[in-house]
Parts: C-alpha cells; structure tokens; sequence
C-alpha cells in the first residue's frame, strides 16, 4: 500500500490514477522534459562525435590550420566530402559523378552535421547550447527536434538550389540561425522581450555577409524555415494544436523535398 494524505492506496489505484490524470504541458503543447535539454545536449554530442571522426580520418589539417579565419579554419576530409552539400560534381577520367542530384541525398541532412575546423565547431555549438535550451524548454523536446531538423533542412536545400553545383557547404549554422529567428516567434508569441534578440539576428546576418566562404543561401534558407516552423508551433490553435503542428511540419518538410526535386532535374536536364 501507498501512504496518502488521508489512508492509503493500493499501487493499482495509484497507477490508474496516474494514467487518467491529465499531464502538464508546455504552453506550446510540449513535453516538460524537455527542460531537461537532451535533444539539445544531444545533438551537440553528435556534432562533436563527427568533428572527432573527420579529425581521426583528415588528420590535424581537419581541425585548423587549413582554411580561412588566419588559418583557424579546418579543411576537407573525407568525411566532409561525403556528407557536405554538393550539388553536382560531374565524374573526373574513370570517376563516378558526386552530389544530391547523383543520387546522394543524404547529404541534405548530413551536412547540418559536419564541420570544417574545431573553431566553425565551437561558434555553432556555443550558439546551439544558448538557444537550444531554452527553445527546447518552451517547445517540448519533440517539437525542438523538428524545428531545428527542418531549419537545417531548409538551409541545405536553399544551399543545393542558389549556390554553384560544385560548390560544397556545410556546418549546423543552417539550423543555428532558424533557432535565432524562432526565438524571436517564440518570445514574440510569449509576450516577452525581443529587445536583446534582435541584435543577435542582425550581427549574425552582418557575418554572413561580409566573411567570405559563407554559405549565404544555407544561412538564410535556414532562418526562414526556422521562423516559418516556429510560427506553426506557436501559433497553431489550442484545438487540435498537436495534428495541425505535425501537418504544419510535414508540408514544410513536403515544399523543401519538392524543391530539391525540381533543382535536380534542372541539374541532370
């Protein structure tokens, strides 16, 4: 039996009444737990995971010493390689031809994944665990995870359908800034204050602009789907909130999918 505040209970009584009681939610429909910040904790240990990998197969060029920023930038591995944004890349003498429009389509989601240098790395993932916590806090670890998914997405495509063919891109900063722009929604939506988030949007842009071997479509394509998917989990109505945020998603994830489409057989036309 279970002490109560008046008698006891028996654990069957107990547990059943926990099945029926209503549990709390967020105010966006979420799950509490996501004040705990896994899915942001770990999506950060994914990244690190693969900046480790690309390190043990590109060796110390892959994490400085090889690109830009006075050469704090890492390069190319062949870990990059594979799973960077490529578009196209048409066969060398006796090669096969690389790129989403070749078939490799993972590379749209893997790229928000991979990173040239620790110093790319650590700006993204100082960015993720300040704004992923408290996204993940107010949406519900479920929601986040789409949001910050589909933002990356958005990037990727947006980088595969403006940007040369050949021209690789990668890094999490796709799905960074569409958690910049969805704070703001988000907040906006809370009745909060937006006043400090606003500069942190405009000196984001500034970077992505005036620094050279920026993907400035990634980043853009990011921060608009980030603002269009957090504008879907913040404002869908109270009724029916959890299958018009799934649909909400799903026709984000169904537009980007069929602007990929097009972009290819642009490419192989």
């Amino acid at each position: 039996m279970n002490e109560a505040s008046v008698g006891h209970q028996c654990p069957e009584c107990v547990a059943e009444g926990k099945r029926t009681q209503r549990q709390a939610r967020t105010a966006f429909g979420g799950s509490l737990a996501g004040r705990a910040g896994y899915v942001t904790r770990g999506l950060i240990a994914i990244n690190v995971a693969v900046m480790v990998l690309s390190a043990v197969v590109g060796g110390p060029r892959a994490i400085a010493g090889a690109g830009g920023w006075f050469g704090l930038m890492g390069g190319q591995t062949d870990v990059t390689r594979w799973a960077s944004v490529l578009g196209y890349a048409p066969y060398v003498i006796g090669g096969d031809p690389h790129g989403i429009a070749a078939g490799e389509w993972w590379r749209l989601f893997t790229a928000m994944f991979v990173h040239y240098g620790v110093l790319h790395l650590l700006l993204n993932m100082m960015l993720l665990w300040q704004l992923g916590r408290y996204l993940e806090e107010k949406l519900g670890p479920i929601r986040f995870a789409a949001l910050y998914l589909l933002a990356g997405l958005g990037g990727n495509v947006a980088a595969y359908v403006f940007t040369a063919p050949n021209a690789p891109a990668a890094g999490a900063s796709t799905s960074i800034f569409g958690l910049v722009l969805a704070m703001i929604v988000v907040n906006r939506r809370l009745r909060l204050d937006i006043s400090q988030l606003i500069p942190l949007l405009v000196v984001n842009l500034l970077f992505t602009f005036s620094v050279p071997n920026i993907s400035i479509a990634g980043h853009i394509g990011g921060l608009i789907i980030g603002g269009v998917v957090a504008f879907v989990l913040a404002y869908a109505p109270t009724k029916r909130r959890s299958q018009i945020q799934a649909a909400g998603c799903a026709a984000v994830f169904v537009v980007l999918l069929l602007a990929a489409v097009m972009r290819t057989t642009v490419l192989l036309g």
